[in-house]
């Protein structure tokens, strides 16, 4: 796992242990759960045997937003709740930042780069990748043809895609749209 052990200090700087990351709440980070169900779809026709991804909490140690949610990060994880890499939900509320993107696509990008982190990582295997160039993808805006895209640029040309640079010809293309790898499997 990717938590870090760490002391709170109390009011008379006695250390005040965290709570432990747990499972996300159902219903407590509904544009991500709705993502995450997405992204799932692809864990589940590409890996087989793989059980689905989870949302992680790691608790900020701090008090309740006033919106309710706990101010904890949430990470896309394994089903025994290991993860890797950064939450999907950062955020600075003294900005007035939401909890979560309101923009679905921004949300399943960001679920999606994820989970392949995630997967990539701790089960050490690329994912997912390319059945015509044996490669790995990445997600991208649909449409994207140029190497140097960058997620921050204005004016995605498209949803998110599970997007291939293509083999030595630089045949880029779309693999699919993020959620519908099920489609490119062979006999599909």
């Amino acid at each position: 796992m990717s938590y870090f052990s760490h002391l709170s200090l109390g009011p008379d700087h006695d250390p005040q242990p965290l709570p432990e990351p747990g499972p996300a709440e159902p219903g407590q980070w509904p544009e991500l759960e709705a993502a995450l169900a997405v992204v799932n779809r692809d864990v589940t026709a590409t890996l087989p045997g793989q059980e689905p991804l989870i949302l992680v909490v790691v608790p900020s140690g701090e008090p309740p937003l006033p919106n309710g949610t706990d101010g904890g990060y949430v990470h896309v994880a394994l089903p025994d709740g290991r993860w890797h890499g950064n939450p999907v939900n950062a955020y600075d509320p003294e900005e007035g930042d939401a909890p979560e993107p309101d923009d679905a696509a921004t949300v399943l990008t960001v679920v999606a780069e994820a989970a392949q982190e995630t997967v990539m990582e701790l089960l050490r295997q690329v994912w997912p990748t390319c059945r015509e160039h044996n490669t790995g993808t990445h997600v991208r805006p649909a449409g994207t043809t140029a190497d140097d895209w960058y997620q921050d640029e204005a004016g995605a040309p498209g949803p998110p895609v599970w997007w291939c640079r293509g083999g030595r010809d630089g045949d880029r293309h779309d693999v699919s749209p993020v959620g519908e790898l099920a489609a490119t499997m062979p006999g599909k």
